[in-house]
């Protein structure tokens, strides 16, 4: 009786040991990082396309979803003086590996008074999917995005969609 007492001990001390190293193998950031800018129509295009300027306070974010579309993570970052965001994520949400290609960043907001329409200028309105890193180290993935743009109600593009000049248009009652 006292072996098989010891025996169960011994495994469960054994299975204790495994768990914890488990679950240190489980660490591990995820950094999704870019730059907002503010866009200028009235410039060429050139000076319009590269020649943005970063604005401070602007929110990004990051959605993550699981296989049946389920938010499992949503995180923000505010950009810095120089316009640059570093969002950073566990690799491990609840136990469970995240899965990056299910993760979607896009603008939030602008706290600039005449530069915050946002634009789907790369993407920044509708939301950048994560597809490849551009540095994985140990512990650590980076994926660099951008740059998304902001622009002013001057350069917004006007919406032609003629559903809205019939309201009932396309109803169903």
């Amino acid at each position: 009786m006292e072996t098989v007492a010891l025996v169960i001990i011994a495994a469960t001390l054994v299975m204790s040991f495994t768990d914890s190293a488990i679950a240190e193998k489980e660490t591990g950031v995820i950094h999704v990082g870019g730059k907002v800018l503010c866009q200028d129509c009235t410039q060429g295009w050139n000076e319009w396309a590269h020649g943005g300027n970063p604005i401070k306070g602007c929110k990004v974010s990051i959605t993550c979803m699981d296989e049946r579309s389920r938010v499992v993570y949503y995180g923000s970052d505010m950009t810095d003086e120089l316009g640059q965001f570093d969002i950073i994520v566990n690799k491990y949400i609840n136990g469970k590996k995240l899965k990056t290609k299910l993760c979607w960043v896009r603008l939030v907001s602008s706290p600039h008074p005449t530069c915050n329409i946002l634009t789907d200028f790369a993407g920044g309105r509708r939301g950048v999917k994560l597809s490849l890193p551009t540095l994985v180290y140990r512990d650590r993935t980076e994926y660099t995005l951008g740059p998304f743009y902001f622009t002013s109600p001057l350069c917004d593009e006007p919406d032609t969609d003629d559903s809205s000049s019939n309201p009932h248009q396309g109803t169903h009652y």
